[in-house]
């Protein structure tokens, strides 16, 4: 099948879009709230930490142009995965590093780079490796936040 669809969470969403969104072979994105229990989370829920979600980006991508090995080794390269419920200036649950796999061979993918990644870190690689279950699609004004305001930090 050619249509996929990848799910990363690298902490605040709207970088993370940024990065995959430029990339040849991906359709679209579109960020929202992954990984958690509570449905149909509200941005203000999750950030208060109580939902078990984290924000993440939601990747359509033709794997006869871009792989999903190639999608997970732009997610590696984007943060720092040995950083625990943070990234640069954002601290929380929410702004965790994980990968939601979609399907077993993206399961085993993911684990097989999350393997190979840790030799390249002293500390350990503390991204999660979960299945789908939902996402959740953040508020309209989030989407694409950087194209349509600018801005490199994610920092509110």
């Amino acid at each position: 099948m050619a249509i996929q669809t990848a799910i990363f969470g690298a902490g605040c969403f709207w970088g993370v879009e940024e990065t995959f969104r430029k990339l040849e072979g991906v359709s679209s994105t579109s960020v929202g709230y992954s990984g958690g229990e509570i449905s149909n989370p509200t941005y203000k829920e999750v950030c208060s930490g109580l939902t078990g979600h984290a924000e993440v980006v939601k990747i359509i991508f033709n794997n006869k142009i871009i792989t999903y090995n190639r999608l997970l080794k732009t997610f590696w390269q984007s943060h720092n995965p040995t950083l625990l419920n943070k990234q640069g200036p954002d601290i929380g649950t929410q702004y965790r590093s994980v990968i939601i796999y979609m399907n077993n061979t993206q399961k085993r993918e993911a684990k097989s780079s999350k393997k190979e990644i840790q030799y390249k870190f002293n500390d350990e690689v503390v991204t999660e490796i979960l299945p789908f279950k939902h996402f959740y699609i953040a508020e309209e004004y989030h989407q694409q936040y950087f194209n349509k305001n600018g801005g490199g930090s994610c920092k509110i």
